[in-house]
C-alpha cells in the first residue's frame, strides 16, 4: 500500500498525462445572492460582443477551476464566495495566436457571501432576480446553465435543510436524556 502522499502524487502525474496539454480550462461563476428572500444573479456585459454573460476566467499554470473562479470574483467582482456546486460543463474550441485549441468551460453555482465595493474588474454587471436574467442572456448555452443552476441551488437548499432539521432532532434527543 503507497502512503498517502504517492498516491495523490501518482493520481496527478496520470491525470496530467491524460490531459491535453494545449487545452484551454474556463472556470465561470453563476453567482446569486439573496436580497429580500429573492434571489438575484450577476451578469456581466462582455465588451467584445456586447453580450450580458456570467463572469469567466481562464485558468493560470497549475491552478484548479475552483480556485480560479473564487480568485476572478475576489479580484474584478470584489467579492468573496461559496461554492455550491458544479452546474455544468460545455466543450469548444479557441483560436489562440492563429492557433485552434480546444476548450472546456466548467460553470459553478455561487453563493456570494460578501461584497467589498463595486465590480470594477467588469465594464458593465448587474444582479438580476431569474427571469430577468434568463431574458438578458442571449447564449443558449448560458442560459441552460442558468437554468441548471437554479435545479442545483434548488437541490442544495434541501440538502441544507435536512441537516437543520436532522441537528434540531439530534439536539432535541440529547435535552430529553
Amino acid at each position: 500500500m503507497f502512503p498517502a502522499n504517492n498516491l495523490c502524487d501518482l493520481w496527478y502525474n496520470r491525470a496530467m498525462s491524460i490531459i491535453d496539454k494545449n487545452l484551454v480550462l474556463v472556470s465561470s461563476a453563476i453567482v446569486f445572492k439573496v436580497e429580500k428572500d429573492n434571489d438575484l444573479w450577476f451578469l456581466i456585459k462582455n465588451s467584445d460582443d456586447d453580450e450580458w454573460q456570467f463572469p469567466k476566467t481562464v485558468m493560470r499554470k497549475g491552478e484548479s477551476s475552483v480556485r480560479g473562479c473564487i480568485r476572478m470574483m475576489g479580484e474584478q467582482g470584489a467579492m468573496t464566495l461559496l461554492l455550491l456546486e458544479e452546474a455544468g460543463r460545455a466543450g469548444g474550441v479557441t483560436t489562440i495566436n492563429e492557433k485552434t485549441l480546444p476548450q472546456r468551460h466548467i460553470y459553478y453555482v455561487a453563493k456570494m457571501l460578501s461584497e467589498s465595493g463595486e465590480a470594477i474588474g467588469f465594464e458593465e454587471s448587474e444582479w438580476l432576480d431569474y427571469s430577468k436574467a434568463l431574458r438578458r442572456i442571449t447564449s443558449k448555452r448560458e442560459k441552460a446553465m442558468l437554468k441548471q443552476a437554479k435545479v442545483e441551488l434548488t437541490k442544495w437548499r434541501k440538502k441544507q435543510a435536512e441537516k437543520k432539521k436532522k441537528l434540531a432532532l439530534a439536539e432535541a434527543a440529547k435535552e430529553a436524556e
